[in-house]
């Protein structure tokens, strides 16, 4: 998935959080621990992404970085 999937994954992972939020269900602990480990992978997932993006453009920019 390319940084900016992964970004918009990420927006409805905490759009369903405020969601959930409203309407008490994040109180189930277990609905709650399954939605918060998903968010951190898919956190991790996108900065990785986002990161490997900014690298490879640059590569293509400049050329190949030495030294």
């Amino acid at each position: 998935m390319s940084a900016a999937d992964l970004h918009h994954r990420l927006q409805l992972l905490e759009l369903e959080h405020r969601e959930a939020q409203q309407i008490g269900l994040i109180n189930h602990q277990q609905y709650r621990r399954d939605l918060e480990e998903e968010m951190a992978e898919c956190r991790e997932a996108y900065v990785g992404a986002a990161v490997t993006e900014i690298a490879i453009l640059r590569a293509e920019l400049s050329g190949r970085q030495v030294g």
